[in-house]
C-alpha cells in the first residue's frame, strides 16, 4: 500500500486552504446503496440540500441500507437537525465536499451545533464505538484495579485485528486496558473492560451497559452489539449520537489524559511481558489544539473518526461517518471539517447537544434492528492513508515527494 506523507508545514498550509477540492454533486449526495434506505428517503421532505460531497477515486463497495430514523428521534437537537441532507446555519460559508456520508461539527462546552450531514442517520460505528465503553466503564472501574486476562477474551478475535497486544493469563491494570483500548483501539482491551465492567453478565452485561448509558445520553440511533465496535447485527450510531457520547467522555479528566498520551509503557507481571505503545492514526500533535481522537474502520463502516480540538476557548467535535481513503481519509476531512467550524462565528448554530437530564427526549430502550453481519477474516483495515486532492494533479504530485508527518499502523484487521 503506498502512502501520501507530508510534512507538519505542508499541513499547516492545506488545512488553511478553502474547502473547495471538488465542485458539489448536482444529483443525490449518495448511491442508493450507501443511501439511508427507500423508507428514510420517502420520510426526507423535499427541501433537503444535499452534502458537499466528493467522489472518491475508487468506488465504495455495495453496502446495506440502515434501518429508517423515526420522525421524532430525527428532530432531538432541533427542527433543522431533522435532515437526511446537510445541516448548515444560513449564510454561513459552504462546508467542505468529503466522502463521508454522515458528520457533525459541535462545540462541547456550549452544546451548540454548527452544522452536520444526515445527523441522526444510522450509520455503523466500527472503532469509535469504543468511546461509548468508555462513557460506560469508566466511572465504574478502578483504575488501579488488576485484571487478567482470560482466553474466552481473545477467542472470538481476528488475530489481524486491532489488538493492544495482552495475553491469555497476563495481569493488567484497568489503566493499561484503558491506553491499549485508546492509543492502539485493542479490541482485546475492550473486550476484558467489558467484561469486568459487566460483572456477573460478563462481556453481555458490559455491551449492556453501553446501550444504557446510550439511552441516558439520549443517543437514540445508537445501540452497541460488540464493546470494540466490530460489526454485529444491528449494530449502528449517528454522527449526532457520538458528539453526545464525546462530550460525556471529553468532560472527563482521565479520559482527556488517556487520549492525550502519545506513548505509554504496560508493565510486565509474572505471566505476560512489559511493552510500550503508542498512539495511532488520530490528529493529535499534528492538527491545532487536539485534545484527542478514535478512528475506526471495518468493511461495513468504511472510515469513521471522532475527534476534539481546543482553540481560542472554543472546544469542538468533529464526528464522521462513512468516509472512504482518498482524496482526504477521513483524518483530512474531519481537519477540513473543523477548519470550517472554527472560521464560524461564535453563538452560529443550527441546533444543540441535549442534556442528559432533557427529559422531553427520552426514549424507550428499544434494540435497533438490523441485517448487518459480523465481519470475518482479515478483510478490514486501518486504511486511514491521507490523500490530498487539492487542486488536482500537480498538488498531488508534490505532495508525494513531501517528507514523512504522520506515523501509521500497517497492520491489516477488522475494526481500527
Amino acid at each position: 500500500m503506498t502512502t501520501i506523507r507530508v510534512t507538519s508545514a505542508a499541513l499547516g498550509a492545506l488545512l488553511t486552504l478553502p474547502a473547495v477540492a471538488a465542485t458539489p454533486p448536482k444529483a443525490a449526495p449518495a448511491a442508493p446503496s450507501r443511501a439511508a434506505g427507500a423508507a428514510s428517503a420517502r420520510a426526507a421532505a423535499a427541501s433537503d440540500v444535499p452534502c458537499p460531497a466528493v467522489k472518491p477515486p475508487v468506488p465504495p463497495p455495495a453496502l446495506p441500507s440502515p434501518p429508517p430514523v423515526d420522525a421524532a428521534q430525527r428532530a432531538v437537537g432541533g427542527p433543522a437537525l431533522a435532515t437526511a441532507g446537510l445541516a448548515s446555519p444560513p449564510g454561513a460559508p459552504r462546508p467542505p465536499a468529503v466522502t463521508a456520508t454522515a458528520w457533525l461539527v459541535a462545540d462541547l462546552k456550549t452544546g451548540e451545533v454548527l452544522g452536520g450531514c444526515g445527523p441522526h442517520e444510522h450509520r455503523t460505528p466500527a472503532s469509535v464505538q469504543k468511546l461509548l465503553l468508555a462513557a460506560a466503564l469508566m466511572p465504574r472501574l478502578d483504575p488501579a484495579q488488576t485484571v487478567e486476562v482470560t482466553r474466552a477474551d481473545l477467542r472470538d478475535l481476528d488475530p489481524a485485528s486491532s489488538l493492544m497486544g495482552v495475553v491469555p493469563g497476563g495481569r493488567y491494570s484497568v489503566e493499561s486496558l484503558w491506553l491499549g483500548l485508546l492509543l492502539r483501539s485493542g479490541n482485546d482491551a475492550a473486550n476484558v473492560l467489558a467484561r469486568l465492567g459487566g460483572g456477573a453478565a460478563g462481556r453481555q452485561g458490559g455491551v449492556d451497559a453501553m446501550n444504557e448509558e446510550a439511552h441516558r445520553l439520549h443517543a437514540n440511533q445508537t445501540h452497541a452489539a460488540t464493546p470494540s465496535g466490530l460489526d454485529g447485527p444491528g449494530q449502528y450510531t449517528s454522527a449526532y449520537d457520538l458528539a453526545l457520547i464525546a462530550r460525556a467522555t471529553f468532560a472527563r479528566e482521565d479520559f482527556r489524559r488517556y487520549a492525550a498520551t502519545t506513548q505509554a509503557e504496560i508493565p510486565a507481571g509474572p505471566a505476560n511481558p512489559g511493552f510500550v505503545i503508542t498512539h495511532d492514526n488520530t490528529l493529535l500533535g499534528h492538527y491545532p489544539g487536539t485534545l484527542g481522537g478514535k478512528t475506526g474502520f471495518t468493511d461495513l463502516a468504511r472510515q469513521t473518526y471522532v475527534g476534539v480540538a481546543e482553540r481560542d476557548g472554543r472546544r469542538l467535535a468533529v464526528t464522521l461517518l462513512g468516509a472512504e481513503t482518498a482524496p482526504l481519509g477521513s483524518l483530512g476531512e474531519s481537519a477540513a471539517l473543523l477548519n470550517w467550524g472554527f472560521a464560524l462565528p461564535r453563538g452560529t448554530s443550527v441546533g444543540h447537544l441535549v442534556a442528559p437530564d432533557e427529559k422531553k427526549y427520552e426514549q424507550p430502550v428499544v434494540p435497533v434492528k438490523g441485517e448487518r453481519e459480523e465481519t470475518t477474516g482479515g478483510h478490514s483495515s486501518r486504511s486511514l492513508t491521507v490523500g490530498l486532492g487539492l487542486g488536482g494533479a500537480a498538488v498531488v504530485t508534490l505532495l508525494l515527494l513531501a517528507v514523512p508527518w504522520w506515523r501509521r499502523n500497517a497492520r491489516r484487521g477488522a475494526g481500527g
